[in-house]
């Protein structure tokens, strides 16, 4: 079995159970598909008060996550880190005495991208990034791997609905800029000084609709080339740093 998929997976019934009584920070719970008594229903009760992800999924899935070892129809993978508040944010900006500066990613699967967008947004000094709970990469090891160690620096939200959040940031004060090929204004036009949120949408499929309609200003990032999108690490990047050269300036 992949040593990596090893190390952020916790296998059979007692073990979840001991470790969301433990508080140990959880991505996702799989459940056979059809189980529904004893310590599997405690476990999704628990899990589902605490706002965890819980998939029922086929025995088969099961299996090819532990190589075909004992799973007990439950398996847990848990968070390389401990997931922040969208107030724990705003109270680091203001700890720095700054405008708020966010990013919101909207189906990042991809955990190298986000590890990737994690170190930038480390670099560029970010005060937190958002992803939803669903069709999002979580913190496992990968994405800690790939953000090299930046991961345990910044802090990162799961939100259930990204829009929702995004209403309440802007009944903040925060200005949410979205990036999108079909956005009406160049990134570098758009003034990015004061509380911002950035918001990238996922590989291949850039902003949702709701993301989209909810971002107050959508950008674009000119392309002369023949392919039509940026990676979504390689677009936040670009993003990032003119928003850095604004708030230097």
């Amino acid at each position: 079995m992949n040593k990596q998929i090893q190390s952020d997976m916790i296998v059979g019934r007692n073990p979840v159970l001991e470790a969301i009584k433990a508080g140990r920070p959880i991505n996702k719970i799989f459940i056979l598909r059809g189980e529904r008594e004893g310590t599997a229903r405690v476990i999704e009760a628990m899990a589902m008060e605490r706002g965890f992800v819980v998939q029922h999924v086929a025995k088969a899935k099961l299996d090819g996550l532990t190589g075909g070892g004992t799973h007990q129809g439950v398996i847990a993978m848990a968070s390389s880190k401990q997931y922040s508040d969208v107030e724990d944010i705003f109270n680091i900006a203001k700890e720095r005495n700054e405008p708020e500066f966010i990013v919101i990613l909207d189906e990042v699967e991809d955990p190298h991208n986000l590890g990737s967008i994690i170190r930038s947004c480390e670099a560029v000094g970010v005060h937190g990034v958002i992803i939803p709970k669903r069709r999002s990469a979580a913190l496992t090891p990968i994405v800690g791997k790939s953000s090299a160690g930046a991961i345990e620096y910044i802090a990162v939200a799961r939100v259930p609905n990204l829009s929702e959040t995004m209403k309440q940031l802007k009944k903040r004060g925060v200005w949410i800029i979205g990036a999108d090929a079909g956005g009406g204004i160049p990134f570098t036009e758009c003034d990015m000084k004061g509380s911002i949120a950035l918001v990238v949408g996922g590989e291949g499929k850039g902003l949702g609709r709701l993301v989209k309609e909810t971002c107050d200003f959508v950008v674009n990032l000119p392309m002369k080339g023949k392919i039509e999108s940026l990676n979504a690490s390689v677009a936040a990047g670009v993003m990032l740093y003119e928003a850095l050269r604004q708030r230097m300036a």
